[in-house]
């Protein structure tokens, strides 16, 4: 049993402590809280870059989910419209936001070192891409209606930006991946799909299927994984109903280098332990694929 301590004596010693602790913190470097996961390295050497949909993190500002990006070991995000900038601000992501709260976002960015690649679900007007080109973006995810591709096709070409169309579930525009094939059809290379395999699961489509019929239209991805088909909710990847490590083979089997975006709809105001496990298995399965390949 530890002795007991009286209040002048607690104080005292409290006192010393405190002294102590505040010589130490210019002797020692300060030590940073372990990452909850540590990123994809050979998921990077297939060209496969892992990152966060800043949505799952809708609870939270955007400089938090970069924060939360940051502390999985991770590069890279997608940013979606509407996501307060940081607490206390009233700035919100997307193509309205001003000059300087548009270098605010880009230093939070460079000082985390976490790279803003896409943005979406959103528009695709000339603002869009005026926006985009400003913040370094490569891809805009969108649903654009049909009548719309026509001037997106000279957009894409104009600014070096690519045009993912994106499958929110039945009956949205492009649920059905043969309707994204139809509207890709003698355009530019960089319109093709942004593959939301949860959505698709969603819609009763097989992502596995869908993966192997865009062969070659495939930009990006929403990564999920569904505890079951027609519905249900995100789980960790691997655990669910989505068949992901097929998938993931049959991405590497194509030969596509494309942006992961994890977008992790569940278990909304602590989802990192759970996204840490996507992180880990997504890593895990790269680097099986990659001693594969050099065998």
């Amino acid at each position: 049993m530890v002795g007991r301590v009286d209040r002048r004596g607690f104080v005292k010693s409290s006192a010393t402590v405190a002294a102590g602790l505040g010589a130490l913190q210019f002797a020692v470097p300060h030590v940073w809280a372990a990452p909850l996961a540590k990123g994809a390295p050979s998921a990077e050497k297939l060209g496969w870059r892992l990152g966060c949909q800043a949505y799952s993190f809708n609870r939270f500002t955007f400089f938090e989910a970069v924060d939360k990006t940051a502390s999985l070991g991770l590069k890279y995000i997608e940013a979606y419209p509407g996501q307060v900038l940081y607490k206390g601000s009233s700035a919100r992501m997307g193509r309205d936001l001003t000059a300087d709260h548009r270098k605010e976002v880009l230093k939070k960015l460079a000082d985390s070192g976490v790279k803003l690649v896409n943005f979406g679900v959103g528009g695709c007007g000339r603002a869009d891409f005026d926006f985009a080109k400003d913040m370094g973006i490569e891809t805009l995810v969108s649903e654009p209606d049909f009548k719309l591709l026509d001037e997106v096709d000279k957009l894409v070409e104009e600014y070096g930006i690519n045009l993912a169309l994106h499958n929110h579930p039945k009956p949205s525009r492009y649920w059905n991946p043969d309707t994204v094939l139809e509207q890709c059809k003698g355009r530019s290379k960089r319109i093709g799909a942004c593959a939301d395999t949860g959505h698709w699961m969603r819609s009763g489509l097989v992502p596995l299927e869908c993966v192997k019929k865009l062969e070659g239209r495939i930009i990006s991805f929403h990564f999920k994984d569904l505890n079951q088909m027609g519905g249900g909710h995100d789980v960790p990847w691997g655990t669910g109903k989505g068949d992901v490590k097929a998938v993931l083979a049959e991405v590497y089997r194509q030969g596509l280098k494309a942006v992961f975006s994890i977008e992790y709809e569940h278990n909304w105001e602590n989802s990192l332990p759970e996204i840490a496990q996507c992180v880990e298995f997504f890593e895990q399965t790269a680097a099986e694929l990659l001693a594969k390949k050099k065998s």
